[in-house]
C-alpha cells in the first residue's frame, strides 16, 4: 500500500472528495462547496493510496486563538487501519499554539477523539442550516 500525504489543495479532484464523504458516510457535500471550504482552511490533509483519495481532514484556524477540526473522513474500506488517527494527529499537531482546538464528532464517535485528549464542552451551542435534521441525527439537544 503506497500511501501519499498532501497538505495543500492543489490538484484535488473535488468530485472524488464529494464521493468520499458520501461513502464515509458523512453526508452529501457538493464538489464546489468542498473546494471553497478547503480553500478557506488553514490546515488540510489529503491521504492517497496510489492515486485514490482514501482519507481527508481540515482545520479552520485563525493562527492564534482557535482551530476547529472538521470534515475528517476515511473511506469505509480503510477505516480501522489507523489513517483516521493519523489525520487527526496531523491536524492537532498543525494546530498547536492555538489557545483552543475544537471539533464536533459524529454522535457515538466521541471515544475516538478522547484518545487525543478532547473533552466534552458544557457550553458549546450551534445554529445549523437544518436544526431539525441535526436534532434527529443527535448533534443537537434542546436540554
Amino acid at each position: 500500500m503506497a500511501i501519499e500525504w498532501k497538505y495543500v489543495s492543489d490538484g484535488v479532484d473535488w468530485e472524488e472528495l464529494s464521493a468520499l464523504y458520501r461513502a464515509a458516510p458523512l453526508g452529501d457535500k457538493n464538489a464546489e462547496h468542498l473546494r471553497k471550504v478547503f480553500s478557506n482552511s488553514m490546515f488540510v490533509c489529503f491521504v492517497y493510496e496510489d492515486t485514490k483519495l482514501v482519507a481527508v481532514g481540515r482545520a479552520l484556524a485563525d493562527g492564534c486563538d482557535c482551530s476547529y477540526l472538521c470534515d475528517i473522513a476515511v473511506l469505509p474500506s480503510y477505516q480501522g487501519t489507523g489513517l483516521g488517527k493519523q489525520v487527526v494527529s496531523h491536524l492537532v499537531e498543525a494546530s498547536r499554539g492555538h489557545k483552543k482546538i475544537i471539533l464536533y464528532a459524529v454522535p457515538g464517535k466521541e471515544p475516538f477523539y478522547r484518545k487525543f485528549g478532547f473533552l466534552r464542552m458544557k457550553t458549546a451551542m450551534a445554529l445549523f442550516e437544518n436544526q431539525q435534521q441535526q436534532l434527529e441525527r443527535g448533534y443537537l439537544s434542546q436540554a
